[in-house]
């Protein structure tokens, strides 16, 4: 039966074959070797803050931060945020990170959040001014980050819209080429209805704008005068004092 070498004659092959070779590798139980934010307190912080932000996507998240690109000083009481206005909570993004120190520093990390959900693709080729129904709709399951920014994700804000412009079968509708189907037209005559308790006012104008139920719309009166109304229904818009 084969032995094992001596202890001592390993330790010289180690220190003869050079550094790396007799390395401690990581295995899987090695919170290292599969979750840096083990051993990272910022990053613990980051993927925290961003699995509750993106609890709402509706979705199966999973958020990866990158490692560090500089080694940095610890950050006592790391506190998390999003910086700028209006930046995704899907795909790549970056998250500040302020620390409770002398000089109240603030460092960036880089991370990936990928949520795996459903959304809504069209069924068929649809042309401009089509009005959405759930026959012209189907549905997907799928990595929303990959999406574009201003996809439609909800059946119920797709469904009773119109189509701003041709779209072909199989693409996700985005924000800005769907609309509320116009009640009132450019031109058209429109009733305005100002009141309150007990009493009710109503004039005649034309529309100087097109709009959907509860859009805002401008209306000349006979006087000329322009007032702004909000949409109620066919021909008829509510004013606001």
């Amino acid at each position: 039966m084969p032995c094992s070498p001596p202890r001592r004659l390993v330790l010289l092959l180690c220190l003869l074959s050079g550094p790396g070779l007799c390395a401690p590798s990581a295995t899987a139980g090695d919170p290292a070797a599969v979750d840096p934010a083990a051993v990272d307190p910022v990053a613990k912080v980051v993927r925290a803050f961003l699995e509750q932000r993106a609890a709402s996507l509706n979705g199966t998240v999973q958020v990866t931060v990158a490692p560090a690109t500089a080694t940095l000083p610890p950050c006592p009481a790391p506190e998390a945020f999003l910086p700028g206005h209006g930046q995704p909570l899907a795909g790549r993004v970056t998250v500040g990170v302020r620390c409770q120190d002398a000089g109240a520093s603030v460092r960036y990390r880089r991370a990936r959040v990928s949520v795996t959900g459903d959304y809504w693709v069209t069924a068929r080729p649809l042309d401009a001014g089509t009005v959405i129904d759930a026959d012209m709709l189907a549905s997907r399951r799928g990595d929303l980050a990959t999406l574009p920014d201003q996809a439609v994700l909800r059946r119920d804000q797709l469904l009773g819209r119109e189509t701003r412009r041709p779209l072909a079968a199989g693409v996700v509708p985005q924000s800005h080429q769907v609309r509320r189907p116009p009640l009132i037209e450019r031109r058209q005559p429109v009733t305005l209805v100002a009141g309150g308790e007990g009493f009710r006012i109503t004039r005649e104008g034309r529309a100087l704008d097109n709009a959907g139920l509860g859009g805002q719309i401008r209306v000349r009166l006979p006087d000329r005068r322009v007032v702004t109304a909000r949409v109620t229904g066919p021909g008829e818009a509510r004013v606001s004092y």
